[in-house]
């Protein structure tokens, strides 16, 4: 899976998450890779479809692991930060997509573990890690560390 998050200057793109995994909660953009796609190309891909947005230019910047104690599958997701795009977020069947002041995002509308990663993204730190989930509110324990390179 992926996540795409543009940040400009003092504002992060996030986006309502309004039908399916993750209904209700503020989170970058992004999802599953489809056949024959690389993760890449999928990002590019739900960029547009989800905020209508162009993106030319990605870096990645994380890789999260995550388990969930009653589920056996391991989600690996990869954070990119989008550093040139075109066109205006515009609102999608799976998303609503509204600029944050990065010092009043709505943590406590989104995933509990963007308190842990997001600090380390706004300061363009590459990071890795694994969040270990009792269930989809609460974080049973974690590791997350900056790294040079992905």
């Amino acid at each position: 899976m992926n996540l795409g998050l543009i940040q400009d200057e003092n504002n992060l793109l996030l986006g309502m998450k309004k039908r399916g995994f993750g209904e209700g909660r503020w989170n970058g953009f992004g999802g599953k890779v489809k056949e024959n796609e690389t993760i890449e190309q999928s990002l590019i891909r739900e960029m547009q479809e989800e905020a209508g947005i162009k993106v030319i230019k990605q870096e990645k910047i994380g890789i999260l692991e995550f388990e969930n104690e009653a589920e056996k599958d391991i989600l690996e997701v990869h954070y990119y930060k989008i550093l040139e795009f075109s066109g205006e977020p515009k609102e999608s069947e799976e998303m609503l997509p509204k600029w944050f002041n990065i010092h009043e995002l709505p943590f406590d509308k989104m995933w509990p573990d963007d308190r842990y990663w997001m600090p380390l993204f706004l300061k363009n730190k590459k990071f890795k890690g694994k969040f270990f989930f009792k269930d989809k509110n609460t974080i049973i324990n974690h590791s997350l560390d900056i790294v040079d390179n992905l």
